[in-house]
């Protein structure tokens, strides 16, 4: 059987099992994405609160999805910013995508989401200025951090608290997945992310591919550069990101190995299918 074909909070309470020490652990904290990510990630936190985990999740008091959330343990934190900011920047992203799409990920990255990822690094900030949160979440004793890369903070967190992370997720900007991971890319055959190369590329077509990835390598510290400076200020130590996603004891990958090019995979990368949203009603039949 693929491991798509295992519900998604099967194969998350069995690569828990597998982490060293995790045989009687039940306590999960929770740090999740907004919007269209939270989707995912909450119905497989509501399936492990339903098997018994007991589970927390912390969040920001301003948000477009993780306020609405059901039958959940909360922990919230104030953010220095309103809702009317994230909805300013997150229009201007959408705007300008639908008008000109941006021809590659530096681009895009760089021009209009710039902004809105700076905002969204900046919930990590908020979150450690609660000291009376952080205290809680020292003195709670969780067994795993489960978290959605993409703002950096869960990992963060993971590290300040010293436990096991597990992350949830399609992909990883830059390089960090293969970093993190310990696990070999070639650049001979694997290209990199949207450029359009496939698995067969010429000798140009290769050279092209090892220069982006130096370019990525280049960029990537730049851009995560606030993450990486308030991870640095919680932990009181330089932090690069390659550190915070070293930490990693299991990559929940929501995609499935033949949907990529072929590519070395490590034991803890664990592919779960392309479960991506949230689940919907069934059309209703017309007369």
């Amino acid at each position: 059987m693929a491991s798509g074909d295992l519900p998604t909070s099967l194969l998350l309470c069995v690569c828990l099992l597998l982490v060293p020490g995790f045989a009687q652990a039940d306590r999960l904290l929770v740090v999740p994405m907004d919007g269209s990510h939270w989707f995912t990630m909450q119905m497989v936190v509501e399936k492990l609160i339903h098997r018994g985990h007991e589970v927390m999740t912390v969040v920001p008091e301003v948000s477009w999805q993780l306020g609405k959330s059901l039958n959940l343990t909360m922990k919230m934190y104030s953010t220095s910013h309103s809702l009317e900011d994230m909805n300013r920047v997150f229009k201007y992203l959408s705007d300008t995508q639908w008008k000109n799409v941006e021809p590659s990920m530096f681009s895009l990255l760089t021009g209009s989401a710039k902004h809105f990822f700076e905002l969204l690094f900046s919930h990590c900030r908020d979150l450690f200025n609660d000291k009376k949160l952080v205290e809680f979440l020292k003195q709670s004793s969780f067994d795993a951090v489960f978290l959605d890369p993409l703002d950096v903070c869960g990992l963060t967190v993971a590290k300040y608290l010293s436990v096991p992370s597990v992350i949830i997720a399609r992909g990883i900007f830059c390089h960090y997945l293969e970093a993190g991971a310990q696990c070999p890319s070639p650049l001979s055959y694997v290209p990199r992310g949207l450029l359009k190369l496939t698995d067969t590329m010429t000798f140009k077509e290769r050279v092209w591919n090892y220069l982006s990835y130096m370019v990525e390598r280049a960029f990537c510290p730049q851009f995560f550069k606030i993450a990486t400076d308030i991870a640095s200020e919680v932990l009181q130590t330089p932090v690069t990101m390659d550190d915070l996603f070293s930490q990693v004891s299991i990559w929940l990958l929501r995609t499935d190995f033949v949907l990529d090019f072929p590519t070395p995979v490590m034991p803890n990368m664990v592919f779960i299918g392309g479960i991506n949203c949230q689940k919907r009603k069934l059309i209703s039949k017309v007369e």
